[in-house]
């Protein structure tokens, strides 16, 4: 695995690793609307990559520490149904300031390969183009909250809307997001394809509707490509 520089740099002391060098891993995120699998996808290359004998980190958006998970559950709890969309869009920003700075830029130094299931384009394709917020304000907090920190890769698993939440009602799986009607979860999905649209070298698209073994081999030849 190449050395390699990182372009974009969180507004924190980035720690050293073990004998006081800086390590530089790879930073990979999965996106995508509900239903498309992230999950299991991230989970499986997690797999797949400690088999090839990488060291690797697998996280979660809003998640990946103590008091980011304490965030992730006024975020997604069913209850919270009358939460201002500023307030979710700064709780968001809040979670991913700890995730960066006690998971993710401690795992990158080391070397590790960080998987995330979700980073910052889930806030621009939920919040921006699905709630309406405006882009230049999203942008503006993303420069405070990240310094405008980039995945090397990132993943889009694109499926149909009806699709996506047909299966997470199967599996029973309902947060205060999912309950958002079809047109918002719409208005989701267009964002993401705009961001992919205008970052075609970091974000690949790969389709969800096929099997999730046949979903796992392609995104292993990208990130394969990038290992290189």
């Amino acid at each position: 695995m190449k050395k390699r520089k990182r372009k974009n740099s969180p507004p924190f002391n980035f720690p050293l690793a073990k004998g006081g060098k800086r390590g530089v891993g790879i930073f990979i995120s999965l996106e995508g609307i509900e239903g498309t699998g992230k999950s299991t996808q991230a989970r499986m290359l997690s797999e797949y990559l400690i088999k090839k004998r990488y060291e690797t980190a697998l996280t979660e958006e809003p998640g990946g520490t103590a008091i980011s998970r304490e965030i992730r559950k006024v975020l997604l709890s069913t209850k919270h149904d009358k939460m201002d969309y500023m307030a979710e869009l700064l709780l968001y920003n809040a979670a991913r300031i700890q995730h960066i700075k006690e998971k993710i830029v401690p795992e990158l130094a080391k070397g590790k390969i960080v998987i995330t299931d979700r980073f910052s384009d889930s806030t621009a394709a939920y919040q921006g183009y699905g709630r309406g917020i405006s882009l230049r304000l999203i942008d503006s907090l993303d420069r405070i909250a990240t310094g405008r920190m980039r995945p090397d890769l990132t993943i889009l698993l694109d499926l149909d809307v009806e699709t996506g939440l047909r299966r997470n009602k199967h599996i029973n799986k309902v947060d205060r997001l999912e309950l958002e009607d079809v047109r918002f979860h719409k208005k989701v999905r267009e964002g993401f394809l705009k961001l992919a649209a205008k970052e075609p070298k970091r974000i690949k698209l790969v389709k969800a509707s096929k099997s999730i073994a046949e979903i796992h081999r392609e995104i292993v030849r990208i990130v394969e490509k990038v290992l290189e």
